[in-house]
């Protein structure tokens, strides 16, 4: 049986959570470092960072009445500076949801365990 514990969370994914939930106070913020799978990319390869790619997943009542599309345009928002900054974001996997969606169809957090 395999084990696995979660990292600290590293600068880029303290800011995200910061700027998500100051913004958005979310019920359920769920954010995953996913960099480690994207390292062999040609886009990647002198990139130093170690948090450039991540799935967040956000359930928030400030999500009511928007379309997808708003907000996932929200969320780009709150993260353009470290979308823009050398080393920073390069690739998000948003999943956004309302808290009554969130009910209907819950999100399980990924788990590359096997």
């Amino acid at each position: 049986m395999s084990t696995h514990s979660k990292p600290t969370p590293g600068p880029m994914e303290r800011l995200i959570r910061e700027n998500i939930a100051d913004t958005l106070k979310p019920t359920v913020l769920l954010i995953d470092n996913e960099s480690y799978k994207h390292r062999h990319h040609a886009a990647m390869r002198d990139v130093d960072s170690t948090e450039t790619h991540f799935r967040v997943t956000v359930v928030s009542e400030k999500f009511s009445g928007q379309s997808r599309i708003q907000r996932q345009r929200l969320i780009y928002s709150l993260l353009k500076a470290e979308m823009a900054m050398e080393g920073g974001i390069h690739a998000l996997t948003l999943v956004t949801k309302t808290p009554e969606e969130y009910e209907v169809v819950p999100v399980a957090p990924k788990s590359d365990a096997s």
